[in-house]
C-alpha cells in the first residue's frame, strides 16, 4: 500500500532530510586520503547522536554500521572498514537518518584526492542522471517517467544502470510502496500522486550493468570491477515541482533551481 503522507508530515521528513544533508556536507569535508570508511562512520554516528537523531539502518535486518561505505567497483552495501582510502578513490556513503520516527535516505558519491578523468565523468553523469529523474517526479507522471529519463540519458553517455538495486517509498520505514526502479520504458508504473515520497538512487556502472554479491550477503559489486558511483535524494510529489527533501543546499545550488 502507497501511504500518502500529508504536509505536516512532510515538513517532519524535511527535518530528518535536513540534518541528513548536513551530515553529508560535514563528511565532504573529511573525505581524504588516509582517512578510513570506519573514521567517517564513526563520525556519521555521533553526529546525528549529538542532534537527537539515530542511523535508521544500523540493525536492519542485522545491518552493524551507521553508514554504507562502497569504494570504487561495490555498487552499495559496502560495509564500513579500517583500511585507509587512497588517492584516486571513489566512495559512496549512504544512510537513512531517523529523527523523532521520520526517515530520509541520501547517497553520495566523493571523490578521494585526485581521481582519474573518467572516474569524475561517472560522477557526473550519475548526479545528472538523478536529477534528470527527479524533473520527472510530478503528479500524473508515472514511475516510469523517471526510469526511462535515467536510463535513457545514462546510456546515452556510455555508462549502464544497476538493475538489481532501486528506489523505494519512505515514511516511518526504510522501504516502502512503490518500488522506483531506473530503467524501463515510459508511461509504465504507479501514477504519482501529491503526498508520495520516494527515494530516487541511480547506481551507475563504467561497464557491464550486472551485480554480484560479496560472501558477507551485503555487500554488491559490479561484475567486471569497473566503478560504479550513486547519488540519490528523498523526493516528496507535491501540487508544484518535486520537493528534495534531503537538499545539501549550498554544496548542491541545482536543488533550488
Amino acid at each position: 500500500m502507497i501511504i500518502l503522507r500529508s504536509k505536516r508530515e512532510i515538513e517532519n521528513m524535511r527535518k530528518a532530510g535536513s540534518l541528513l544533508a548536513s551530515c553529508h556536507q560535514e563528511i565532504g569535508k573529511m573525505i581524504r586520503p588516509g582517512i578510513s570508511t570506519m573514521e567517517i562512520n564513526d563520525f556519521v554516528e555521533d553526529y546525528l547522536k549529538k542532534n537527537g537523531a539515530t542511523p535508521e539502518q544500523k540493525g536492519y535486518k542485522g545491518y552493524k554500521y551507521a553508514t554504507c561505505a562502497s569504494i570504487n567497483d561495490e555498487i552499495c552495501h559496502g560495509f564500513p572498514r579500517k583500511e585507509k582510502l587512497n588517492d584516486g578513490d571513489i566512495v559512496t556513503i549512504d544512510m537513512v537518518v531517523n529523527l523523532d520516527g521520520w526517515l530520509a535516505d541520501s547517497a553520495w558519491t566523493y571523490a578521494v584526492g585526485n581521481i582519474t578523468t573518467e572516474s569524475a565523468r561517472l560522477m557526473e553523469v550519475t548526479k545528472e542522471a538523478l536529477y534528470r529523474g527527479i524533473e520527472q517526479a510530478v503528479v500524473g507522471n508515472r514511475i516510469g517517467d523517471i526510469s526511462h529519463a535515467i536510463q535513457s540519458y545514462v546510456e546515452a553517455e556510455g555508462f549502464s544502470v544497476v538493475r538489481d538495486f532501486i528506489g523505494h517509498g519512505i515514511g516511518t520505514k526504510i522501504h516502502e510502496e512503490p518500488a522506483v526502479p531506473h530503467f524501463g520504458p515510459p508511461g509504465k508504473g504507479q501514477r504519482l500522486k501529491e503526498g508520495m515520497v520516494i527515494t530516487i538512487e541511480p547506481m551507475v556502472n563504467i561497464g557491464d550493468y550486472m551485480s554480484k554479491m560479496d560472501d558477507n550477503g551485503w555487500t554488491a559489486r559490479t561484475v567486471d570491477a569497473s566503478l560504479s558511483a550513486q547519488f540519490e535524494h528523498t523526493v516528496a510529489i507535491t501540487d508544484g515541482t518535486p520537493q528534495i527533501l534531503t537538499d545539501q543546499k549550498e554544496s548542491d545550488d541545482r536543488c533550488n533551481e
